[in-house]
């Protein structure tokens, strides 16, 4: 059997690449300008850093607040100001160059390499290296944060995924549906939606993404799984748009034909990462595909009863057929000053990285969360190896409190997903013009899918041209 190491190695490596952020030149955070005013009176450094979603459910603020009093106390000289943030692909562009981000935040791995190269991010490259597992890494999920010149700029922070099909066990129940046995094919997920719908008055049997660049993502995602790719990248680098594939206008005429002849999908076509989640946590949405993490978004920020949740595998279908992956890394603005730097280290390592090679670290931060009803054990793919994933489940286990029982359709294959990397050029740009051909299909009873992806093939064409 194959690791996750190898495999994410073998797929990913020209894949966790450029993404498509517009060039803008960065303000930084504010007060990491290097004129000393990283420091604040008592001549602590203070640090801005990523908290959680916004509207996250108190006994998540509090799970993280008691990090930030157990960091403070172990770093008396570093104080820690949490903020709210969700990266958007819409706003974050703006965000950066306006300078209003944290001192640490957070940016999934196709965007890194186009910030580097827009001189946009901080270079940590020798903060990475203090630490002592810096050589310890999956050399491709590394890759994703250096840049040309060899330097760590982005550290890998957190939630590298595999794409599965979440569902809501109590409306397969409703449905005379037996949860444990969740479809793995195309046409049990078609049928198995118009049964849920049909048997629940409201309810989307299925239902996909289609705003702020998630409907480009998540169609992504429905084209790997049927054996198809939107991009092809020569040697050169030289990109070719292949979105007028066999995989991709199969996964559009799936959707319209759930739209139209099934009348499965609901009536709300305009979701995105956020407001899906919502509404597949209101009961609202029967199944949908995101990442294998998205679990503990659903408890700090919806407030999801595990008892209804379920996670299956990504249904996979025709030749070279693949799960898309992806991941979280960690960054700094471009002028943040060498004391930030440093702090910043220190609090990457303490809140995302060390619980996962350190017994007493992981073990300590599973007891926090487990004290505060948050979640531990969310299935992820491992950052190290296969063999270190293990081990660190072993460590915490008497902490893991997620229903595991029900995801286990996802778990049991989960080291054996064929991973494909995210396309490696103008990534978000197009997703973004894939958007409005997700919701023509949803929308509009006549789109012509053939014609949708004609034009986006070369709208997205004319993207990868420019460089």
């Amino acid at each position: 059997m194959k690791s996750t190491r190898q495999a994410i190695a073998l797929t990913l490596a020209g894949a966790l690449a450029v993404s498509t952020l517009a060039a803008c030149s960065s303000n930084g955070s504010g007060d990491g300008d290097g004129d000393g005013g990283s420091t604040d009176g008592d001549g602590k450094v203070t640090l801005k850093v990523v908290s959680l979603l916004p509207g996250s459910e108190q006994e998540a603020i509090d799970a993280f607040n008691a990090q930030v009093e157990e960091f403070e106390a172990a770093n008396p000289d570093i104080d820690i100001v949490p903020e709210e943030y969700e990266w958007k692909a819409t706003t974050f562009a703006a965000q950066l160059a306006g300078g209003t981000l944290p001192d640490v935040f957070e940016i999934p791995f196709t965007d890194a390499k186009t910030l580097v190269e827009n001189g946009q991010l901080a270079d940590l490259d020798a903060q990475f290296n203090e630490l002592p597992y810096a050589d310890k890494f999956n050399p491709a999920i590394i890759e994703a944060g250096t840049g040309a010149d060899g330097h760590v700029y982005a550290i890998p922070a957190k939630n590298v995924y595999g794409v599965g099909l979440h569902y809501n066990r109590e409306l397969f129940e409703s449905a005379g549906l037996d949860p444990d046995d969740p479809p793995t094919t195309w046409d049990e997920v078609r049928e198995d939606a118009k049964t849920i719908s049909d048997a629940n008055e409201g309810v989307a049997g299925y239902m996909q993404m289609s705003q702020n660049n998630t409907g480009g993502w998540q169609l992504t995602v429905n084209t790997f799984a049927r054996g198809g790719r939107t991009q092809e990248v020569a040697d050169d680098g030289t990109a070719t748009s292949t979105l007028s594939n066999p995989g991709t206008t199969e996964a559009l005429e799936w959707l319209q034909a759930m739209r139209w002849e099934d009348n499965s999908l609901g009536s709300n076509f305009l979701l995105d990462w956020g407001t899906m989640n919502q509404a597949f946590a209101a009961g609202q949405v029967a199944m949908y595909t995101s990442g294998s993490d998205v679990y503990t978004a659903l408890v700090q920020t919806d407030g999801i009863d595990p008892a209804m949740y379920g996670l299956a595998a990504l249904p996979l279908e025709g030749d070279d057929a693949g799960v898309l992956t992806g991941g979280t890394l960690a960054a700094m603005p471009a002028n943040v000053d060498e004391a930030k730097k440093e702090a910043a280290i220190s609090w990457i390592d303490f809140f995302y990285l060390g619980k996962l090679v350190d017994e007493d670290r992981a073990v300590a931060d599973a007891e926090t969360l487990a004290a505060n009803d948050q979640p531990v054990g969310t299935p992820v793919l491992p950052m190290f190896s296969q063999e270190q994933y293990e081990q660190n489940q072993e460590w915490i286990a008497d902490y893991v409190n997620v229903p595991l029982d029900q995801m286990s359709s996802y778990t049991d294959t989960m080291f054996d997903l064929p991973l494909v990397g995210e396309p490696s050029q103008k990534t978000q740009e197009i997703y973004a013009l894939l958007d409005p051909v997700v919701q023509a299909v949803l929308t509009d009873k006549n789109a012509d899918v053939d014609a949708l992806l004609a034009d986006a093939d070369s709208q997205a064409q004319a993207l990868l041209d420019e460089g």
